[in-house]
């Protein structure tokens, strides 16, 4: 039987993407944020996916790399950024100076703006906005095009964006945020 205090559904069964926590989201860990927010976007890429009518894993997993990975999400924070209010703004700022671990096969400056990207859907969940993350997270295929048309610029130009060099360097002209 449910908890008092839990919301409930519709349909009479507690719901449980609801987050009840006894702080303030600034209290919370930035990493931790991220890590959240880690898992709910990856469950909205396979669902969105599902929508998609992808009935094989194989090629739904290969789909969905493609949505997680750091490049991507760096990405998609970029073209967000002009859009975001000032508090999330403030996340995504702590979530790009997060200090933490990463791995070596991309840059750090790539991988702390996908951590920032991730603290920021974790921000939301954690804090209900779900409508907020619902508009940002269902206009991704569309910032996904339109990275496509840019790097597809940048390579008729002769500049592939695998040619950064050093590891730790950004592929991305403006890595400030």
């Amino acid at each position: 039987m449910p908890k008092q205090n839990e919301p409930k559904q519709d349909n009479g069964m507690p719901d449980i993407w609801s987050v009840q926590i006894n702080k303030r989201w600034q209290d919370i860990n930035i990493l931790l944020l991220a890590y959240i927010g880690d898992a709910v976007y990856e469950l909205w890429v396979r669902k969105h996916l599902l929508e998609q009518d992808i009935a094989k894993v194989q090629l739904m997993h290969k789909r969905a790399i493609f949505y997680v990975q750091a490049k991507t999400q760096a990405g998609i924070l970029r073209h967000l950024m002009n859009e975001l209010d000032e508090t999330e703004t403030e996340v995504v700022l702590r979530g790009r100076n997060a200090k933490g671990h990463y791995p070596r096969s991309v840059d750090v400056v790539t991988y702390r703006h996908s951590t920032a990207f991730e603290a920021l859907i974790g921000y939301w969940h954690i804090t209900g906005q779900n409508t907020r993350m619902g508009a940002v997270l269902n206009n991704i295929d569309g910032i996904l095009e339109t990275m496509a048309i840019e790097n597809s610029k940048k390579t008729e130009r002769g500049t592939l964006p695998e040619e950064t060099g050093k590891r730790g360097e950004s592929e991305h002209e403006d890595h400030k945020l």
